[in-house]
């Protein structure tokens, strides 16, 4: 309730308490409990279905708060709503602007201008969206959310009633009180249109560093993550599982996609074969830093009867691209069968929510070991060969695996719309439109912000000629999906620290300080010595390319 996004529209949740009838703090909190879980889940959708852009529905939110910030201020104004809801309302005729139904509509405004503010629980929630999935259970948690956020709004509003009735000095200059409060919803509409609450939230962040660190401490125990296993059905199989139990039978591979290096294959027709199913896809670099694993396990137990299947489910739209698929296929130099999952249907047949994700079943067709993300690749090879050895000869082929570390403590940071955080650029914008961006004068840890001429767009971001990209970050190695919009090259131009990135430091991908993007791939921009907190630039030379999302090392 008092995240630091929360704090500036304070003010409209407490109005409640000094305005309206006995009915309108129930409005509002009924009405921030629909929005908040209809557009919590459904945003995403309504703006596809009806074309309406996000910050249009912000905007409405924004001048319905000021409209009831003017009818407390302005007693006639007030009289003119209660007519116009009495005859918009043949089911309540008796509803006012201060009424049940007035309260409804702020009660909506904040649900939808409240929606970013989430925590893991509807972190958890909303990245089912990806897979455009929306379940029963998903419904619900954001249900209990909105309700146990909406009962302390109930007790502000409450209490601050109970304090009128016990203090008659208040209940004297109710009318000021009420037009006072009618004057702060007035300014906080206009300080939200102006994303002057974004700047509020970063000045509240700088001046307290440790405000809300342990808001969102009861999301991270470990109960509640267990928890959130649920929301989507449990993997088949336990993270980081190190017996051999039955897991289960595995389901099949669905056939929609084309096969790669082989006939279609089925789990039914491997019976007597290891199977190793590898869910991945192209630009993850959690994923590129298994494949040399994988290659290994093929090349070393294949004769032995270990079948690899990749299945490859894409996170971006370009991923689908069967000529993209085949040309990482073969630069990643794969041997082993990769099959296309264009519609997350295998995806869904495993219940799988990661990448990359490993699911080992015996010779029976039965899971009996898992593996999500990276690491645990002695543990895995030593499973491979305890299924290997079952009903035939021993298997004892000299483990040696070389581990790979990750040194960063920057998150993974999207470009585009739909997953973008970390943005710190105060501008508003709206999606698929030019928009300019002016560069703060400090970037915070792990933020990044834009300057110059961008359109940002669902999964990506565009930046004409002569726009940059400011990143601080902290990692070892940084790489950037990206792409050009045509079939021409495009140039990006690296700095770290304001210097041109130097060959010493510069990633696999970078010549003279110069990125030339010519595939929809991961490109590798800076491999540094050692982990450090530094400051990357991207100036972009050209006018076609198109960023997705950074990932680091």
């Amino acid at each position: 309730m008092l995240s630091p996004c929360i704090l500036p529209i304070l003010p409209v949740v407490l109005s409640g308490s000094i305005a309206g009838g006995k009915h309108r703090p129930l409005g509002v909190v009924a009405g921030f409990v629909v929005s908040f879980t209809l557009f919590t889940l459904f945003l995403s959708s309504i703006v596809k279905l009806f074309g309406i852009p996000a910050d249009s529905l912000r905007l409405f939110s924004i001048v319905l708060i000021f409209v009831f910030g003017l009818s407390l201020l302005l007693p006639k104004f007030q009289t003119f709503l209660e007519i116009l809801f009495s005859k918009l309302s043949n089911l309540t005729p008796k509803s006012s602007s201060q009424g049940f139904w007035g309260g409804i509509l702020v009660g909506l405004s904040i649900g939808l201008i409240w929606t970013p503010c989430v925590g893991p629980i509807l972190a958890s929630v909303i990245s089912l969206a990806i897979s455009g999935e929306v379940t029963g259970s998903a419904f619900f948690i954001t249900l209990a959310y909105s309700l146990g956020t909406a009962i302390p709004m109930l007790a502000i509003v409450g209490g601050g009633r109970n304090l009128l009735n016990r203090f008659p000095l208040i209940v004297q200059n109710t009318a000021n009180i009420q037009k006072t409060f009618g004057v702060v919803m007035i300014f906080t509409a206009i300080a939200i249109f102006f994303n002057l609450d974004r700047k509020f939230q970063v000045f509240i962040l700088d001046k307290f560093p440790n405000y809300g660190t342990g808001l969102t401490r009861f999301e991270d125990n470990e109960s509640v993550k267990k928890e959130l296993n649920e929301l989507k059905k449990q993997p088949l199989g336990e993270e980081g599982s190190v017996n051999l139990k039955n897991l289960g039978a595995a389901p099949e591979i669905i056939e929609g996609g084309e096969w790669l290096g082989s006939e279609p294959l089925r789990i039914s027709q491997l019976r007597g074969k290891v199977i190793l199913i590898d869910f991945w896809t192209y630009t993850c670099i959690n994923c590129i830093r298994t494949l040399p694993y994988l290659r290994a396990w093929h090349e070393k137990y294949a004769d032995g009867g270990l079948v690899i299947i990749g299945v490859h489910t894409p996170e971006f739209e370009f991923e689908k691209s069967l000529t993209n698929l085949q040309k990482a296929v073969a630069d990643f130099e794969i041997k082993y069968p990769v099959i296309q999952d264009n519609n997350y249907e295998t995806w869904r047949a495993y219940n799988n929510r990661y990448w990359p994700a490993k699911y080992l079943i015996d010779k029976n067709g039965q899971i009996r070991y898992t593996h999500f993300g990276e690491g645990a690749y002695d543990e895995t090879e030593k499973v491979i060969q305890e299924l290997l050895s079952e009903g035939s000869d021993l298997v004892t082929e000299e483990i040696i695996n070389t581990e790979y570390q990750v040194y960063s403590r920057t998150p993974e940071l999207y470009l585009g719309s739909a997953r973008m955080q970390f943005l710190q650029n105060s501008e508003d914008f709206r999606v698929g439109e030019d928009t300019n961006f002016v560069l703060p004068p400090i970037i915070k840890p792990n933020y990044f912000a834009f300057g110059g001429n961008w359109v940002i767009e669902e999964e990506q971001s565009k930046p004409s000629a002569g726009g940059v990209l400011v990143l601080s970050f902290e990692s070892k190695d940084v790489f950037l999906v990206m792409r050009t919009s045509d079939e021409k090259e495009g140039r990006v131009k690296v700095y770290i620290d304001d210097v041109e990135v130097g060959s010493s430091i510069a990633g696999d991908d970078v010549q003279n300080a110069v990125v030339t993007v010519k595939e929809d791939r991961l490109y590798n921009l800076v491999r540094l010595p050692q982990p450090g907190r530094h400051t990357l630039k991207l100036e972009f030379l050209d006018s076609n390319i198109e960023v997705f999302a950074f990932t680091f090392g």
